[in-house]
């Protein structure tokens, strides 16, 4: 916003909320409204990295030093919602990141309901319900260029919604762990649904198109590391291994790239 504050509209516990975070004079403040607003405001020192532990990070290259002492303030967030944290996930599958954006934007404008409080007005929309995310049609799926191997994944999850909430509360692996037995949701998915839904420090991203070769690139000079090369570079710093990963995507220390970007494909026009 123009005034410098940060909105933000979810489907929580309790209901819709729409929380509101400025800084004044050094000092944080939230605001919120909506049957969620008691849950957001007591979430929210979590959601703004209240409860990570930054000290815990030994840097144990230069690289990765230089970046952390540059970004001091770097803290893992954890938002509390494990459904409002997989669903953009499963939409990124294999895709870019403009058409995962653009497909998440037209399904919750169109399914979900106007944030509540003085932030309505069109501009901010609460995602849709498990019921509602389950009775969305095949073509409204097609117009939003999602396949229907990310649509069926997403309609699989949000049948189990109340069991993968659950793992809100249990340790990242088990939570990870939980995410994968729904067919479609792999070790990507739930590496990317863990570090946002729980701020997980160590949940390192794998089978990422570019991530092994970053990793590779500003470690070891090795643009061309898979997987397995990247964890090895990173075993230094078990336990905090994605937190690594974010210092080195932060560095801008990245290999030229040698290939055309990933096409777009907009199925809602096939």
């Amino acid at each position: 916003m123009p005034d410098g504050s940060v909105w933000r509209a979810s489907l929580t516990p309790g209901g819709p909320g729409t929380l509101r975070v400025s800084v004044c004079g050094g000092e944080v403040r939230g605001e919120a409204w909506g049957p969620g607003a008691e849950w957001l405001l007591e979430q929210l020192p979590e959601l703004l990295g209240g409860a990570d532990e930054p000290d815990a990070f030994v840097p144990r290259h230069r690289l990765v030093a230089h970046t952390a002492h540059r970004r001091p303030g770097l803290r893992l967030t954890r938002t509390g919602l494990v459904l409002e944290s997989l669903i953009p996930s499963v939409l990124e599958q294999k895709v870019t990141t403009q058409e995962a954006y653009r497909a998440w934007r037209l399904l919750v404008r169109k399914f979900g309901e106007p944030a509540p409080g003085p932030a309505a007005g069109g501009r901010l929309w609460v995602m849709p319900g498990p019921r509602t995310w389950a009775l969305i049609p095949s073509w409204e799926w097609h117009r939003a260029g999602v396949d229907n191997k990310r649509a069926s994944t997403i309609l699989r999850a949000v049948k189990v919604a109340a069991r993968l909430e659950e793992a809100v509360g249990m340790e990242p692996a088990a939570a990870q762990a939980r995410l994968e037995v729904v067919p479609g949701i792999g070790p990507w998915t739930s590496a990317e649904t863990v570090q946002r839904s729980h701020g997980a420090p160590d949940a390192v991203t794998v089978g990422d198109l570019h991530l092994p070769g970053i990793v590779g690139w500003a470690l070891a000079g090795d643009r061309d590391a898979d997987d397995a090369a990247m964890l090895e570079l990173l075993e230094p710093y078990a336990g905090q291994r994605h937190r690594a990963a974010r210092f080195i995507l932060l560095s801008g220390r990245t290999p030229a790239r040698r290939m055309p970007k990933m096409p777009k494909t907009d199925i809602g026009r096939l």
